[in-house]
């Protein structure tokens, strides 16, 4: 059974940082691609980075120039390494995920059950 678990959220001031981590179990050979998204008490759920099958990389303009998505194959982990941050970006944070199986099976649309990030104003 396919499983995505978040870690990695917090509480910290504005200006901080945090990373975090989203692992993948459950038989699985490596992360084909991935998504951070968060929301936003009573605010929608939003996209805030991915990474392509080929390692492209995709950010919300909000998040542009201080957040860095990366994916660690060796580790089936996926990374949202989150600097300069802002009380805007207060949310769960969610990893979404495809994946490939060790049977060669692909999988998508996986999603963890989310890390909570707090950035008091």
């Amino acid at each position: 059974q396919v499983q995505l678990v978040e870690s990695g959220g917090g509480l910290v001031q504005a200006g901080g940082s945090l990373r975090l981590s989203c692992e993948a179990s459950g038989n699985i050979l490596y992360i084909r691609a991935a998504n951070w998204y968060r929301q936003a008490p009573g605010k929608q759920r939003e996209l805030v980075a991915s990474v392509s099958s080929g390692g492209i990389r995709n950010y919300a303009e909000s998040v542009k120039g201080r957040f860095t998505i990366s994916r660690a194959n060796a580790e089936n982990t996926v990374y949202l390494q989150m600097n300069s941050l802002k009380p805007d970006d207060t949310g769960v944070y969610y990893c979404n995920a495809d994946v490939v199986l060790t049977t060669g099976t692909e999988l998508r649309d996986y999603w963890g059950q989310g890390t909570q990030v707090t950035v008091p104003s």
